[in-house]
């Protein structure tokens, strides 16, 4: 029940997003308690030290997280696959 609950928050938001419509979640962080059925929304604000999007930022480029998969891809493989198991790569193909 709870990622069908947390999806359905997830696919609103996209929908709200694309079309324009509604107060979408930026700047807030929404909580949910599954156990006790309850939503809890808390307000954030941001970081003027943060080095990514703070007053002077020190992080500007986000390029080598653009292949993010091939990021932690190396050239040899060292595990032997089994006829029983599946690697990453050929289960996209």
């Amino acid at each position: 029940m709870l990622p069908g609950v947390v999806g359905t928050i997830q696919a609103t938001e996209v929908v709200k997003a694309l079309l324009g419509l509604g107060e979408p979640l930026v700047g807030r962080l929404l909580t949910y308690d599954a156990l006790g059925m309850r939503f809890r929304e808390v307000k954030l604000r941001r970081d003027p030290n943060c080095p990514l999007c703070g007053t002077n930022p020190t992080i500007k480029d986000l390029s080598i997280h653009m292949n993010g998969a091939q990021a932690c891809s190396t050239s040899e493989n060292t595990h032997s696959a089994s006829a029983e198991t599946t690697s990453v790569s050929s289960a996209r193909d």
